[in-house]
């Protein structure tokens, strides 16, 4: 049986509905993701093939490497596109329970000084592809 999570942009003139396995959320602490959001940013991800999107989403390219997505309307961030075959979702943006958890954080020397990460989760200092591109996770390796 398929996972099936669902979600949307503050006003709800963005929605979208995953139909599969998500990434375990990731924290990003870099400068782009707390102007955008006002603090860290935290996405989870999933196959490109298993979302599917309605309303007019908004698109800023931030970088040479990404993108994000934005509601037209509210302004809400909702993702954050790098590529590849996953599309990174904004977590707060998640309907009802997710099962999902911080697996770790990255960019963590960009991080705020108003703030402290929580000990015992994995921390990159900057990118870490092998916490931010996998979805299927090996729940033995810690995320």
């Amino acid at each position: 049986m398929s996972e099936r999570h669902s979600g949307s942009c503050l006003c709800g003139a963005v929605k979208y509905m995953v139909e599969g396995e998500m990434r375990p959320v990731i924290a990003c602490h870099c400068v782009q993701c707390r102007k955008t959001s006002g603090h860290y940013g935290a996405a989870t991800a999933a196959r490109r093939e298993d979302i599917t999107v309605a309303g007019d989403v908004k698109w800023y390219v931030s970088s040479d490497s990404g993108k994000r997505g934005f509601c037209a309307d509210c302004g809400s961030s909702v993702f954050f596109d790098g590529g590849g075959e996953n599309l990174s979702i904004w977590a707060g943006t998640l309907d009802g329970e997710t099962g999902l958890s911080i697996a770790g954080h990255i960019f963590t020397d960009d991080k705020g000084d108003y703030y402290d990460i929580e000990p015992g989760v994995r921390q990159a200092p900057q990118a870490d592809p092998e916490m931010t591109t996998k979805v299927a996770v090996n729940k033995d390796a810690g995320g």
